[in-house]
């Protein structure tokens, strides 16, 4: 599993668990990670990049639940 999503999906179960610095570092890598894979993996790599900036930016479980959900069916 990809580690931006496995952060989103600790940060979903308990918000107190995962710090604002370890979510923006989140939200950087994966951009950095969308970067570098986005043409072998474009829509896994979208999804753990959407991931990490929803519960980040908007702090939006409901979003963040969502691209996880879309995250672990893409790559399933």
């Amino acid at each position: 599993m990809n580690k931006h999503v496995q952060l989103v999906k600790k940060w979903l179960e308990d918000k107190e668990s995962v710090s604002l610095e370890e979510l923006k570092a989140n939200k950087e890598g994966a951009a950095a990670a969308k970067a570098a894979h986005y043409a072998a993996c474009a829509a896994a790599a979208a999804c753990a990049y959407a991931c990490a900036y929803a519960c980040y930016d908007y702090d939006a479980a409901d979003d963040a639940a969502y691209w996880v959900k879309r995250y672990e069916k893409l790559t399933k």
